[in-house]
């Protein structure tokens, strides 16, 4: 259950191969790939920079991909979240679930990213192409996504 906090990016390809190695019980892997758009509220963007805070963050992905492996039968998971500066076009997050059926792992893959969108100690900061950089706030449509996951993530 790989999960990685890291500057640099990541090969999707190589990590789903890595993650599912040569097992042959495999019937489903479900990815997202989360990209720095160009455009926040109408308005060009230059750049994204995502903060954390080392340890905390871990601990919790950690945590939250646990209770995934707890709810669905997965047979493996990996998330890497990026931080530092980012471009538009650059990748953010990974997310990937394997499982022996596809409604495991799509579930698990959206509790994964819903969790991330809403409550993972991230904070993110873009530069308006005109303007001051600004903090932006949690979508309150991101957290209303974990109720349909229950009271336990909620609280995370």
């Amino acid at each position: 259950m790989p999960i990685r906090v890291q500057t640099e990016n990541f090969d999707i390809q190589a990590e789903i191969e890595k993650l599912r190695q040569d097992r042959r019980d495999v019937g489903a892997i479900v990815t997202f790939t989360g990209t720095v758009r160009d455009m926040a509220k109408g308005k060009p963007i230059t750049s994204m920079e995502l903060e954390h805070y080392p340890g905390m963050t871990e601990k919790q992905l950690s945590e939250i991909e646990q209770q995934a492996h707890e709810r669905w039968p997965l047979l493996g998971s990996t998330i890497i979240h990026r931080y530092g500066k980012l471009e538009p076009g650059d990748n953010i997050v990974l997310v990937i679930t394997l499982s022996s059926h596809r409604q495991a792992a799509f579930e698990a893959a959206q509790f994964l990213m819903d969790f991330l969108k809403s409550k993972a100690p991230f904070w993110k900061k873009e530069t308006p192409l005109k303007g001051q950089a600004n903090w932006v706030d949690a979508k309150e449509s991101d957290t209303d996504a974990l109720t349909r996951w229950g009271d336990e993530t909620s609280k995370q």
